[in-house]
């Protein structure tokens, strides 16, 4: 038996398939033959993420996705309904049996329509828990493509989805000639590959820096007296978005609600424990006041004197906050850099055109045009946007940019018709302005990042030393996809000085293992 992979392994496997099967030789044809894409059997315990890399492999690759859960479809929903048609054989009528198109396939045709998207991806998820009705097509399905009468069109790769016998009674274990035509792939779960798509995705401070002191508790299925007992990556993600709805809410999250997401007793009475551990922190620390540069002495004291976990939990707080802050700082900059060059576009096309001389809408032509281009530059960001969206292959990152970026150019169009603006020159003068305001606001914002950062790292030095917490924080800032794009872009002297010493220093290793001793 081959050794499983975690689910990060698995996504570049499947994305690398996924683009050697899009790859078409110099007459356009796909370079694999569609009867040799064997189609990916990705085979995992539930919860692992198997949904949520399907959608990263099709926003990075630019395809399409169409997602389908198999227990929901009978014979009829997957293959199509069967009608009478008349057709001639041999000069003679006959009644014949065909069928409508299958549901499946027809998404796959709405979505190439919407988007405009021709290549994707079909995900069929669950796809060893098929119905007893449906389960003899789905060998043809596998090798041929075909659903009833209608086949998937070329371009889009099939990813299948399943999980093993002992997680799901309605599971049947595909025969030796099914299994033959896949590729298959077994995932195991894996925290230090999830906590890079928590961080990613946001997952609440408690949750991250608990499993830190408690990976054993990230994914844990088990059998107990009282019935099966779980924990899933998909079940903390889940309880990440009710517990941040709480606290807007100023409500309590207790056993009871954990216990909604956790169904393990052991875990959720720890977890409950720590969360309230994880408030008195927040609040006996003046988080704020560190990262403001403003610590009591109390903060010292007691971060001096606290227990690794504490220690811990309360790095994991100070770092959170700044890296949340980094985030929206780079989004706001990738925004920005890529609004610029549409509106220097805009701007050498304004007077190319002054033919027209008369007034329109009480506002010189010009100004109009320069109005019109501003629209139009509007209307094809929301087109990509919904292209995107339609092929579910946009991302939350993208969604805020399209967002910004649209509200912009309306306003910057919306303002050139509401106020007294005489010339096209003058127009495009104010939408400078305004761009230039929101520039200016960025760098401060930058600024302002970079002095909390900058506390942070002497908060760290001054409470702990140059000791674990310092390779803790220097590592976070380097593996936080979020926080080494900041640094790459407007730099961090404290991260280069701690981050030269601690790769000039022999005891790096040391540490290293030290932190490995202690499960962090």
């Amino acid at each position: 038996m081959w050794d499983g992979m975690n689910i990060k392994q698995a996504k570049e496997h499947i994305k690398k398939t996924v683009d050697l099967y899009l790859k078409k030789d110099e007459f356009g044809e796909y370079r694999v033959p569609v009867v040799r894409q064997r189609p990916i059997f990705l085979l995992g315990a539930p919860g692992v993420g198997k949904t949520a890399i399907m959608e990263q492999i099709a926003q990075e690759l630019g395809i399409a996705l169409v997602s389908y859960s198999m227990t929901h479809h009978t014979r009829q929903s997957a293959l199509g309904l069967p009608f009478i048609k008349e057709r001639e054989y041999g000069g003679e009528s006959y009644r014949v049996s065909e069928y409508t198109m299958s549901e499946i396939i027809a998404s796959i045709y709405d979505v190439m329509e919407e988007s405009g998207i021709k290549e994707g991806i079909l995900f069929l998820d669950e796809i060893n828990c098929v119905s007893e009705t449906l389960a003899p097509s789905m060998l043809q399905f596998l090798q041929y493509k075909i659903f009833g009468r209608h086949r998937v069109p070329e371009g889009w790769v099939i990813v299948t989805a399943g999980n093993p016998p002992e997680y799901n009674k309605s599971v049947r274990e595909f025969d030796v000639v099914t299994m033959d035509r896949l590729k298959v792939l077994e995932v195991e779960a894996e925290y230090g590959i999830w906590k890079e798509y928590a961080q990613e995705r946001g997952i609440h401070n408690a949750i991250t820096s608990y499993l830190e002191l408690k990976k054993d508790h990230f994914y844990r299925i088990e059998t107990t007296i009282k019935g099966r007992s779980y924990v899933t990556a998909r079940g903390w993600e889940d309880l990440s978005q009710i517990l941040y709805l709480y606290e807007e809410e100023q409500l309590a999250a207790d056993e009871t609600l954990i216990g909604q997401y956790l169904r393990n007793e052991r875990v959720v009475k720890e977890f409950a424990a720590y969360y309230d551990l994880y408030n008195k922190y927040k609040k006996n620390y003046h988080v704020e006041e560190i990262l403001d540069g403003k610590a009591p002495e109390e903060a010292f004291i007691r971060a001096k004197t606290a227990s690794f976990d504490e220690r811990l939990s309360l790095l994991s707080m100070l770092m959170d906050k700044v890296l949340g802050e980094m985030k929206e700082t780079v989004e706001t900059a990738v925004c920005l850099n890529e609004l610029a060059p549409l509106l220097k576009a805009v701007k050498n096309l304004i007077g190319k055109d002054r033919e027209r001389a008369e007034v329109i809408e009480g506002k010189e032509a010009d100004v109009v045009m320069l109005a019109d281009m501003l629209g139009k530059q509007a209307e094809a960001k929301k087109k990509s946007a919904d292209s995107l969206r339609a092929a579910n292959a946009l991302s939350e990152e993208d969604k805020r940019k399209y967002r910004h970026m649209i509200h912009f150019l309306e306003q910057a169009e919306k303002r050139l018709y509401t106020e007294d603006v005489k010339t096209a020159e003058a127009g495009f003068g104010q939408i400078k302005e305004q761009f230039d305001r929101q520039v200016n606001e960025m760098k401060e914002i930058v600024a302002a990042t970079k002095e909390r950062l900058h506390a942070l790292f002497l908060f760290t030095e001054e409470a702990f030393g140059e000791e674990n917490e310092m390779l803790i924080l220097v590592t976070g800032l380097t593996v936080d996809t979020f926080g080494a794009r900041f640094i790459g872009m407007f730099g961090c002297e404290d991260y280069q000085k701690y981050n030269g010493k601690l790769r000039l220093s022999k005891r790096q290793e040391d540490l290293r293992q030290e932190i490995e001793k202690l499960k962090l």
